[in-house]
């Protein structure tokens, strides 16, 4: 199951950066990754997603987190492996609010994601993203 996602979301490299739409190949935020991803495997998603700020901060709220967890397994960050949902605190102390699908080329874990102004990309997972990771979810 974990190669036939992350072979799924090898196809959306290249979707340009569009806040809050989750369209493969149109545009998609790191959260619409995750949604169309979702979508591919399972069908409808189970929930509307409301509108939010793309610097959304509300107050150390953990909404990206609590509405995943609603959804997918928490697991510890110690069992993460390809295939996994990871949730990112991208500043000390603010909520966590990237995320991304974790997956293995050549021996070595990367990050597929779309980050803001930049298309969707497979990046090595480093020493950079480790200290940014917050949580952990299996499909």
């Amino acid at each position: 199951m974990a190669i036939d996602l992350i072979e799924s979301a090898r196809d959306w490299i290249g979707t340009p950066y569009v806040h809050q739409a989750s369209l493969k190949g149109a545009g998609c935020d790191c959260l619409g990754l995750i949604r169309g991803l979702f979508r591919e495997r399972f069908g409808e998603e189970p929930e509307a997603i409301p509108p939010y700020d793309p610097a959304w901060d509300i107050g150390g709220s953990e909404t990206l987190r609590d509405g995943l967890a609603r959804h997918l397994t928490k697991i510890a960050l110690t069992s993460i492996a390809p295939g996994d949902v990871l949730l990112f605190r991208m500043r000390p102390h603010a909520s966590a609010r990237h995320c991304g699908l974790l997956a293995e080329r050549d021996g070595c874990l990367t990050l597929i994601h779309a980050r803001q102004n930049k298309r969707v990309s497979e990046e090595a997972f480093t020493a950079f993203w480790r200290s940014k990771l917050a949580y952990a979810f299996r499909l």
